[in-house]
């Protein structure tokens, strides 16, 4: 599985905030990090993402764990180059490719499959006692009448 070591800045439009008004933001922060400024710094400073607190580090993600638009740059940007903004439904992107990788990632979904399926019979014993006291504490009083 083909993953990338990305970083971002995200400003969001809302009610709040015009689409003009964030595309402007993110072209400042652009003009700075194109003039000098370090992508790390200006992440915390300004990107309202939860991202921010690690300088704009997403880690090692994989493709299909982003919204498609945001993929798509990110495939096609060199290591080490900042890309132009990006729009995704969050807002106005800027990223960063640290690298690249194909990871085997097989043996991890295997663990998952495991404890999703231990986590299931779990589950479903949970419920099956669940009824069984429900059943044992239900008091059902029958009253025939006679006519």
């Amino acid at each position: 599985v083909e993953q990338y070591h990305t970083r971002h800045i995200l400003i969001r439009t809302n009610e709040a905030v015009s689409e003009a008004d964030a595309k402007a933001r993110i072209d400042q922060i652009r003009d700075r990090i194109m003039r000098g400024a370090k992508f790390a710094d200006m992440a915390k400073l300004y990107s309202e993402d939860g991202s921010n607190a690690k300088g704009g580090d997403m880690g090692w993600v994989t493709l299909g764990d982003l919204v498609p638009d945001f993929e798509k740059a990110m495939v096609a940007l060199p290591i080490g180059q900042l890309s132009q903004p990006v729009r995704t439904s969050f807002g106005w992107h800027l990223i960063e490719v640290e690298g690249k990788r194909n990871q085997d990632v097989s043996s991890d979904h295997e663990k998952m499959a495991v404890k999703q399926q231990i986590r299931s019979r779990k589950m479903e014993q949970a419920y099956a006692d669940w009824v069984r006291q429900l059943r044992d504490s239900a008091f059902v009083e029958e009253h025939l009448d006679d006519k």
